[in-house]
């Protein structure tokens, strides 16, 4: 929702958001688990932190992205191509320096937060949030601090980790298409 200008999507154009539809797309600190700790820390110390960063590289850890908060009984829907492509692309030669780069940059992203939330405030689109409620990437706060500025947002909490789209397709899709139904002609 950030412009090419560089400005906030209220300065572009924001008649052409009709709605939006977001799993893990957090835009409130309220988000942020202890998963981010590491991270932010990292930010602000590059050097002291980054051997910590670089864990959350790892082939385990990746896996862990996948299956972390997925009840047992759906982890059979998560195929171990998944975590096992996502990891072969992390362990190309140099993307692990590409990762640690876009570790550090998503601290500006934080700058944008509050111009989304204004965004929200202002314009009022229909918004959509299908989160995990075992997320702890982006926690189910995340989804449910949207309803301080959409009061009518529609907030879904899963029972399913970070990736949602993985095991619970077919319910996010059904809500997807009931909210879009509703909302855009």
């Amino acid at each position: 929702m950030v412009g090419e200008n560089g400005r906030g999507a209220e300065s572009v154009r924001p008649e052409r958001i009709t709605a939006i539809v977001t799993q893990s797309g957090n835009a409130y600190m309220e988000g942020f688990t202890p998963f981010w700790d590491v991270l932010f820390a990292h930010a602000e110390d590059r050097a002291v932190n980054e051997s910590a960063v670089r864990e959350l590289l790892t082939a385990e850890a990746t896996r862990w992205q996948y299956t972390h908060g997925v009840p047992t009984d759906r982890l059979d829907r998560i195929g171990p191509e998944t975590w096992t492509l996502d990891q072969a692309g992390l362990d190309r030669p140099g993307n692990k320096d590409i990762q640690l780069q876009l570790f550090w940059d998503y601290r500006f992203n934080l700058d944008a937060y509050p111009v989304f939330q204004e965004y929200f405030r202002t314009h009022q689109p229909p918004l959509l949030a299908a989160w995990g409620r075992g997320d702890e990437i982006f926690g189910p706060a995340g989804a449910e601090a949207f309803t301080r500025d959409l009061p009518d947002a529609e907030i879904h909490l899963l029972d399913a980790g970070h990736f949602a789209l993985e095991t619970h397709g077919p319910e996010i899709a059904a809500l997807v298409r009931g909210f879009l139904g509703r909302h855009v002609k």
